[in-house]
């Protein structure tokens, strides 16, 4: 059961009973002597808020890797179960240093930053496994996704970057991790950083591409993956269409699935679904950390000390983190997780410029729009948000509740719509372009009247060349006909009849917004 609040009084503890660890303030014990502790608990309430402050400042972090998908989401929701478990959970995590030796690093800006890699190691994997999730290929011992992870200075958001595996790169000279041989600077895709010179050698070159420090590193195999995936009971994801991959035997139908630990994997490996390809394949990533983390969240795991043991027993012994990461940080981080919400987080990819750059003996690699993606950087590093709206963390007040929007194919701000009132009911175009408009839609503003006879049934006209458009539309109406109109060009028409009730919310997978084409994680998960 979760740990009840505390009394504002301290209470008698036997002799050799620990005190509960706090955010900030270290478990007495091992650590620190009792008299220490007891002298703790005596400081001035003036003496303690500058401390906290100050930690504050330093950039301690309260909550920040939480978000870091599969494990970071769990691992960092110990605040409430106690200091014994959350050590033994720290000798459980492998370790690797990626920041030795580092020299000419970028300046820290503000907030903190942690690099995360998911590597594509099945040493652990099963053959019945390999066979059904379509594993059965040796690993190339690389990236096979590549996230940095911004938390901003008041903890209150969470920006999370995708790095396409396939950017063009050119990486600072090295001795390769594997063969021991000396490398001068070389063009390579983004991904074969980790395979010549593991962490160490993509932490240099995802900071010299990017000029954000990194902070911390977060390390996740396949194995961890589907495993933590599993240990919360699956994930549930919602598609407008049926997702097929013949590489990584995807087959969904549209709508919503709850997907287990291989499933999910699936679901995130999928390159070959439509020709978006890798891009496409970001976005269903960022989908699901959402839904993963709207599922930590709201299970009750990261509160109940039996569930999250053995949720973390089962997956830890797949990760790698970087020394920083340890007991005190998962203490603190975890303490202020349990008012996390998707909507705390907001997702977008590097801005790429074209669709391919051929490089002589790499082939097909992505190269960054140059003006967009150096700004995008320079948000993280000023510590501004992302999306139009900075997600908070829902700790103040709700507005009223939202009735659910359903998925849609294309999204609602791509559809430009005119509308017209086919009755004779004054003010009815207004209502209606206000609420569609009021779902996302890009309405003229300036309802029409309809010259000829009165429409009983409301339609959508539309060029059958933008068929998927119109179905969108055609699900914010519910009851309405769909009318094809050759020619008509990428203005969609509203008929409004005498049957108009209402406009249904609706929302898509790609709905991406403002300028650096972010959503926030509430954006995502299924309604």
């Amino acid at each position: 059961m979760p740990t009840p609040p505390r009394s504002p009084r301290p209470r008698p503890r036997p002799a050799g009973r620990a005190r509960p660890a706090q955010p900030g303030v270290r478990a007495a014990g091992n650590e620190r002597s009792a008299q220490p502790a007891r002298k703790a608990r005596k400081a001035p309430a003036a003496r303690t808020a500058r401390t906290a402050r100050a930690r504050r400042r330093n950039g301690r972090p309260r909550w920040g890797m939480r978000v870091a998908t599969t494990l970071s989401v769990l691992v960092l929701g110990a605040g409430g179960i106690g200091h014994a478990i959350v050590t033994s959970l720290d000798t459980g995590i492998g370790r690797v240093d990626p920041f030795k030796d580092m020299k000419n690093r970028p300046d820290g800006g503000h907030g903190m930053n942690i690099l995360l890699v998911g590597t594509d190691g099945r040493d652990k994997i099963t053959k019945e496994e390999r066979q059904k999730y379509r594993l059965g290929g040796a690993p190339c011992r690389c990236t096979d996704t590549i996230m940095l992870v911004h938390v901003s200075e008041d903890r209150e958001r969470a920006s999370i970057v995708s790095l396409p595996r396939d950017s063009y790169a050119e990486l600072p000279a090295h001795t390769d991790a594997t063969s021991g041989d000396k490398h001068g600077p070389h063009p390579v895709k983004l991904n074969a950083a980790y395979s010549e010179g593991g962490p160490h050698l993509t932490v240099r070159t995802v900071e010299s591409m990017t000029g954000v420090k990194i902070n911390h590193y977060l390390e996740v195999d396949f194995t961890s993956f589907m495993k933590t995936v599993d240990s919360l009971g699956g994930v549930e994801i919602c598609t407008a269409k049926p997702l097929k991959d013949s590489h990584t035997g995807l087959d969904l139908d549209a709508g919503t699935h709850k997907l287990d630990g291989g499933q999910a994997l699936q679901y995130v490996r999928s390159r070959y679904l439509d020709g978006s390809s890798d891009l496409g394949r970001m976005q269903r990533q960022q989908r699901f950390m959402a839904a993963l983390i709207n599922q930590a969240t709201s299970s009750g795991v990261l509160l109940n000390p039996v569930k999250f043991r053995g949720v973390t027993s089962t997956m830890l012994d797949s990760v790698r983190a970087d020394k920083g990461f340890g007991t005190e940080e998962m203490l603190a981080l975890g303490k202020a997780m349990r008012d996390f919400t998707p909507a705390s987080s907001e997702f977008t990819s590097v801005p790429v410029a074209g669709r391919g750059f051929p490089v002589k003996g790499i082939g097909s690699t992505l190269k960054w729009d140059p003006v967009k993606s150096r700004k995008l950087f320079r948000a993280l590093r000023e510590d501004k948000p992302l999306t139009p709206s900075a997600p908070g963390g829902g700790r103040g007040p709700q507005g009223p509740k939202q009735p659910p929007a359903s998925a849609v194919e294309v999204s609602p701000q791509q559809i430009r719509v005119q509308v017209y009132n086919a009755t004779r009911q004054d003010g009815l175009g207004q209502r209606v372009d206000g609420a569609l408009r009021g779902t996302g839609f890009n309405t003229t503003r300036a309802p029409l009247n309809h010259t000829g006879p009165e429409v009983s049934r409301t339609q959508v006209l539309f060029d059958p060349r933008w068929d998927r458009s119109a179905k969108s539309l055609a699900t914010a109406l519910p009851g309405c006909e769909l009318r094809p109109v050759p020619r008509q060009g990428a203005t969609l028409k509203v008929m409004a009849g005498t049957d108009y009730k209402t406009v249904r919310p609706v929302r898509a997978e790609d709905v991406h917004q403002g300028e650096f084409g972010a959503v926030t994680g509430d954006q995502v998960v299924c309604p």
